[in-house]
């Protein structure tokens, strides 16, 4: 069991012939109990550093373990934001490109209806086109035969005899 200050003040020393300087001796003993004292309450006060320091270190060793899961955390969620992202934008893709194709198909169709239309209004009018000229040389034919001069004839002699009956 360590020494107390109170050890050291209630020690009594033997007396002996030719001893020492009793007051010499409580003196010096006085002395060391002050300085014992003073030892005891500066190793108290370290005691209670050391405690309040090493209190500090396992909060900030808490601290530090707790970032350390946090950031661990963070990056695991960055990494999943970030996966989602790249799905998400693979999808964006596959049903752009399926929009796109099906923009194509449709255009494509259309230009072919468009085609094939045009192609049947170039038959009808090559067709229009025969048949009004077989109408306008049937028409010519007509014209230039000698029946329409008969025609003519009749039609001025007509003429005449009504003039004629009107006078």
């Amino acid at each position: 069991m360590p020494l107390t200050p109170l050890d050291i003040h209630n020690k009594e020393f033997g007396r002996r012939l030719r001893g020492y300087d009793e007051d010499e001796v409580n003196e010096f003993l006085d002395q060391v109990i002050k300085d014992y004292e003073a030892l005891i309450r500066e190793n108290k006060e370290l005691q209670n550093q050391v405690l309040a320091l090493q209190e500090k270190l396992n909060h900030f060793a808490n601290l530090e373990e707790t970032l350390s899961k946090t950031i661990i955390i963070a990056q695991e969620a960055a990494d999943e934001v970030k996966n989602n992202a790249k799905k998400e934008a693979q999808l964006v893709i596959k049903e752009a490109e399926k929009n796109a194709d099906r923009i194509i198909n449709e255009a494509l169709a259309k230009s072919r209806k468009i085609a094939l239309e045009v192609e049947e209004m170039k038959k009808q009018a090559a067709i229009y086109r025969t048949r009004f000229r077989t109408l306008v040389e049937a028409q010519l034919e007509l014209l230039s035969q000698d029946s329409w001069d008969a025609l003519e004839g009749v039609a001025a002699t007509r003429e005449t005899r009504e003039i004629a009956g009107h006078e």
